[in-house]
């Protein structure tokens, strides 16, 4: 496989955590290069990580993950947009406390590890896959996944933050229904268009 074919893999599976990404951008009422970096580590982290879990269970039972790769990211992506649809009609205000306490439910750890499992399953799927294909360097494939979906990731939050700035009062609402859209489309684009 080429380098060009797994960047081409790479920029495909980070299209989810881009959206992630932007989507909490936009939920984020002060969005700083900070959190664009966390978010970058979290899902680039992950995206590295899933395709060599994939690889190396792919030799033994691939076949398994791939069965429910996709329920799992619906779950996990709907349950984390439904929460931040209810919070965004739990917060009118939009006074410093609630932005703090807004920040501290985006940018907790159990928070990040959920969105990047989400958006990582399909990695570990390919990683499976990679398993089966002769002439892949795992190490080197998953560099790549794992950097593009940093860069992909962090350009993420910052473009949601631009963005958030025009649909403040709402973007937690906005992010929330993202979330589950793009759930909803991994769900089906698995069981009806693989």
């Amino acid at each position: 496989m080429s380098l060009f074919e797994i960047f081409i893999i790479a920029v495909s599976l980070a299209m989810d955590a881009l959206a992630v990404s932007a989507s909490n951008g936009l939920a984020l009422k002060n969005a700083r290069v900070k959190h664009a970096c966390i978010f970058g580590l979290y899902f680039g982290g992950f995206q590295f990580l899933m395709p060599v879990i994939g690889f190396f269970c792919g030799i033994g039972f691939g076949g398994y993950i791939e069965m429910v790769d996709h329920w799992i990211a619906f779950g996990l992506l709907s349950v984390i947009g439904g929460k931040m649809i209810y919070d965004s009609f739990q917060n009118d205000d939009n006074d410093e406390e609630n932005v703090q306490s807004d920040e501290k439910k985006i940018m907790s750890p159990q928070n990040m590890i959920m969105l990047a499992v989400a958006t990582s399953i399909d990695a570990l799927a390919v990683g499976v896959s990679f398993a089966l294909t002769k002439n892949v360097n795992i190490w080197l494939s998953a560099a790549i996944i794992g950097i593009v979906a940093f860069v992909l990731s962090f350009v993420g939050v910052l473009g949601g933050k631009q963005i958030g700035g025009k649909f403040e009062k709402h973007a937690a609402l906005i992010g929330g229904i993202v979330l589950i859209i793009i759930g909803l489309r991994i769900l089906i684009t698995d069981l009806f268009f693989s």
